[in-house]
């Protein structure tokens, strides 16, 4: 019987997270205040390590960010709904860098009124966001 030797490096492939990952970046990205549907930042493959940074200047609006609509509202629908902890919260000019597999991010503004700003940069793997099995979507933690 043949072996099989999948064509590509997937999740469970360690010399795929022990290179470098490619350079993604986005800048200047206006986050929806508090109340508003969350922010979907997708990136063109699983990730390797996810840095954001809050970008506002001037009086301080906290930026929310998680790994699924529902952990950083309450609501898997988006809409304002009962207390969530399943978010970080970064005040202006902060800044995170997380070693994660995740195929994207969601980003809230934490106060009403007022959007946030910010920036993303992260290491991207040849792993394609597909293999992710379930993206653990809809679940409170992660998306």
């Amino acid at each position: 019987m043949a072996t099989y030797y999948p064509k590509h490096s997937g999740l469970g492939n360690s010399a795929a997270y022990q290179v470098s990952g490619k350079p993604y970046a986005t800048a200047s990205i206006v986050v929806p205040q508090l109340g508003e549907a969350p922010m979907e930042i997708p990136f063109p493959s699983v990730t390797k390590f996810v840095t954001i940074v809050n970008t506002k200047t001037g009086a301080n609006v906290p930026l929310r960010f998680g790994f699924s609509v529902l952990g950083i509202t309450g609501s898997a629908s988006g809409a304002p709904a009962g207390a969530s902890d399943h978010y970080f919260v970064l005040d202006n000019g902060e800044s995170y860098t997380g070693e994660w597999r995740v195929s994207k991010v969601f980003l809230l503004a934490d106060e009403v009124g007022t959007d946030a700003q910010a920036s993303i940069v992260a290491g991207v793997t040849s792993v394609p966001f597909g293999d992710l099995e379930t993206n653990w979507s809809g679940s409170v933690g992660v998306g």
